[in-house]
This record gives structure tokens, sequence and C-alpha cells, in this order.
């Protein structure tokens, strides 16, 4: 495919701003929050930039910063729409643990019993991989193999390559990010709901919380779609694929076997403020504004870090714990990038405030605590405003 690339020159910040009508940011705020994000725009070198910020347990601030789109010069807004990469993987897991609640499996089942093919690592054969271990990436598979099809784990399909997706650990005992554990979940979702991933969960996540969002493209206004941009060499390159049509593959679709079209591990398509919305059921327990998503258990459980013996890790199931984002904060989240798009939802349950943000496109650029610079520089801001 033809790359289109744009060199930026002459860079122009927009602004479409919107404090929430739950409730005001203060006027000295939001002023102070408009500088300090077009600040960052500008010293990061972003394409665009989207935010929106929680306090008290309510969306305070909004904004959209420079462009949706380069090569047309159209500004972007706090409606417009991003596909969010890898937080998708919190949506995908709050859909597997409601079907938990609902008594259609424990999380530390074997998942062979319902996805159908047997799901071991040749290296210890006797040991069950669970659906805890796909949550919290322990489950000793990876992505060496690729994770866009289920016949890479298949010993029937695959009978010697499927033996190179596992790592040579017990499942269970090592941390290993792993997008093909959260496809293989998006199957799971369907096998044990009866409907098709994208259809779940725009039913039992995306309506309930009234939100513009969803996995299936084709059923989104593309008028809406933010522009993804990989930076090259000075340069931003179009990323088209982010928002590619989905319906010839839908015409021959299984359910629990081409579930990967919709990438339950990354394909999630929504505004920041309306991921705001998402976080605040993660801030609340399950439960906000006469919503009810999930059960109290079920958040602590994927909120709380994975545990093998005496190792505690940082990620639990589909959510991060991290101390090093907010000097002297514990927030809890998750990070995502794809196609050139920078995303991050952190949040202290505690004291009920988090941040959500996103960008189509900078220079990769990561900071001596692990996050992207423009992930942690834009969130610290928004704190010492809104926060601090």
């Amino acid at each position: 495919m033809k790359k289109t690339v744009i060199k930026k020159s002459g860079f122009f910040i927009s602004l479409a701003l919107m404090c929430s009508v739950l409730f005001s940011c203060a006027p000295s705020q939001k002023k102070q929050a408009d500088k300090l994000m077009q600040e960052a725009i500008t010293n990061l070198n972003a394409v665009g930039l989207s935010v929106a910020v929680v306090k008290d347990n309510q969306i305070v601030y909004t904004g959209a910063f420079g462009y949706k789109s380069l090569v047309d010069s159209i500004l972007l807004s706090s409606d417009d729409i991003f596909r969010i990469a890898s937080i998708s993987k919190t949506f995908t897991g709050t859909a597997i643990m409601q079907l938990n609640e609902a008594g259609k499996f424990n999380l530390d089942d074997d998942v062979s019993d319902a996805f159908g093919i047997l799901v071991r690592n040749p290296h210890y054969p006797d040991v069950s991989i669970t659906y805890r271990m796909l949550l919290s990436h322990t489950s000793s598979l990876s992505d060496k193999m690729g994770y866009f099809t289920f016949d890479v784990i298949d010993p029937v399909a695959s009978p010697e390559d499927y033996k190179k997706v596992y790592n040579e650990t017990i499942p269970g005992s090592v941390y290993e990010y792993c997008n093909l554990g959260y496809n293989m979940l998006g199957a799971l979702v369907e096998i044990h709901s009866g409907e098709r991933f994208d259809k779940y969960i725009k039913a039992h996540i995306l309506d309930p919380l009234g939100v513009n969002a969803g996995f299936n493209v084709d059923e989104l206004d593309a008028k809406q779609f933010v522009s993804l941009y990989n930076y090259e060499q000075g340069s931003f390159i179009y990323s088209p694929d982010a928002y590619s049509s989905r319906s010839e593959a839908l015409a021959d679709y299984t359910m629990g076997r081409t579930t990967t079209v919709f990438s339950p591990t990354g394909g999630m398509k929504i505004a920041p403020k309306d991921l705001a919305k998402h976080m605040l059921i993660q801030i609340n327990k399950g439960s906000f504004n006469g919503v009810t998503i999930l059960n109290e258990p079920s958040v602590t459980t994927m909120q709380t870090p994975y545990m093998y013996g005496e190792k505690v890790f940082d990620y639990g199931l589909s959510i991060q714990t991290t101390d090093r984002l907010i000097p002297g904060e514990v927030m809890k989240g998750h990070t995502g990038s794809a196609y050139g798009l920078y995303s991050a939802m952190f949040f202290e349950p505690e004291k009920k405030f988090g941040f959500v943000m996103m960008t189509n496109g900078c220079p990769p650029k990561r900071g001596e605590n692990k996050f992207l610079s423009i992930q942690s520089d834009v969130i610290n801001a928004l704190y010492e405003v809104f926060i601090k």
C-alpha cells in the first residue's frame, strides 16, 4: 500500500473544549488546562490531542487540540472517535467478568473445555491454561506466530508450528504481554454468550453507558474517525488500515473463530469523554449513576495485581497498577499504541479521579518512568491543574 507522507510545518493549534454538564470546572482551571495542553501538543510535536478529566466522580473537563486530519487540515473536536488500541482490553475483560458473574465458567477453569481447541504449552502438557491466565498475560502464550488466527494454537491445524507460540515458562508463573490471549478471550465471549463479540459489547456495556462507540467499524460514522499517523524519520505517515471495513469478513463469519476481525485486543473506537464513562464504572466498583455493569467483587478482582507465589505483577485482569505515572499516586488503568495512536486511561479509585488522553500521532519518546512522554506529561499537567 502506498504511504501517505506528511511533513508538519507551520503547525497551528485548534481548540474545541467542553466542560461536563455534570460539573463545571472553574474558569481559572479551564484556562490553565487549555494553556498546558496547547504547550504539550506543541512541545511534543503531536498531530492532535484529546483529553478528559474525572474529579470527584464527575467528568469536569474535556478538550481537543490540533488536527483530526493533516491531509485535509481538519481540526479535532471532543466528539471525534479514536481507535484506542490496547485500552480495548478493558472492555473485553469487562465482558469476561460479566459472563463469569453469570456462572458461565470459573476464572480458573481450563479454557480448552469451551474453546474447542486443546490449549496446552507443550513444555507443560499437564498444566491447564485458564481464563485468569489469559486476562493477566501469564498464560505462557506469546505473539511470536501472530494473533489474528487461532490456527497458530491448534495442534491439528498447525502440528509443528503451534509449539512455537508458547514460552518455556510454567503457565501462570510469568507475565508476558500477549495480544493473542485477548483475541481468544473475545472468542470466548461469543462461545459463552451466544452473541457476536461486537454486538455483546454494544448491548451489555456501551448501550447501558449511553456512549457512541464500538468494535465494529462499519456501524460507526466514519466522519468521526480521527486519522492516525505513524511518526517515521521526521514525517507523519497516514495509517489507513486503522479503520478498515470488516464487511467482507462478516459475510462468512464463524462464531468463536472469526472473532479476530473485531480485534478484541485493540479494536475499540471511542472518544475520550465516552471512555471516561467506562472509567467511572471502574472507579465506582461496577456501578455509576444508576447503571450497573459489574458487581464489586469483579471490579476488585480486575484491579488487584496478579500474584504467583510471592511474586506480584503490576497487571491484574485487564487493569494495570502503577506508581510510576504520577509521583505519590498509585494509579490503575491501561495504555494503548497502534497505527501511530498513543492513548492512556488511568484512575485512582479511592480518591475518585482519573484521566483519559489520546493522540493520533507524535514522536514516540519514552521517559524514565517507562511511559511515553506525551502520556506522562499530559496526565501530570492535568493532575496539577485539577487534582493537586
